[in-house]
């Protein structure tokens, strides 16, 4: 049996609002409550402060779910650092918060550490809506260099089977 672990970007979450409002698609937010619940569905720090900046429905989503937003390890800090010096247009310097470093190194933290376990099979995926364009210095494009699975929120929705 294979566990699926999200480690979700805020464009995701994002579009999850905008698409699918809580009071119109009430199963589409049991599912991820569910994943919430059960610990599969996590985000960086940089995530939340990407999404806390204005005081709207995704800032106050956040702030209601703060567990699931992870605050760097001394790990993680060492990965961003890598990926930002391989990748450098990864960083969108126009934005007060960047977080696809941060994203990407979680993943690869916790896909690592993932492998040390071998009574059941995990996974690390990356939920972005980015996707790969060519040469592009994207999430995506990223997560392919790190043998990261990178997908996007319909594909997390085929993963865990869920239908509406």
């Amino acid at each position: 049996m294979t566990i699926n672990h999200y480690i979700i970007d805020s464009c995701s979450l994002i579009n999850l609002i905008k698409h699918t409002p809580m009071d119109i698609f009430p199963s589409v937010w049991k599912n991820i409550n569910y994943l919430i619940h059960k610990n599969y569905l996590h985000s960086p720090f940089e995530v939340y402060n990407e999404l806390t900046k204005k005081d709207d429905m995704i800032g106050n989503w956040a702030k209601n779910n703060y567990k699931i937003f992870i605050h760097e390890s001394e790990e993680q800090i060492l990965m961003a650092k890598e990926i930002i010096k391989k990748f450098p247009a990864l960083l969108d310097l126009t934005k007060s918060f960047c977080a696809d470093p941060w994203i990407i190194a979680l993943a690869y933290n916790e896909s690592y550490r993932n492998t040390q376990k071998t009574i059941l099979e995990e996974k690390v995926i990356v939920v972005t809506e980015e996707h790969s364009r060519g040469n592009k210095v994207n999430i995506p494009f990223v997560c392919k260099i790190y043998n990261i699975e990178c997908i996007d929120l319909n594909e997390m929705h085929r993963c865990e089977g869920w239908q509406y």
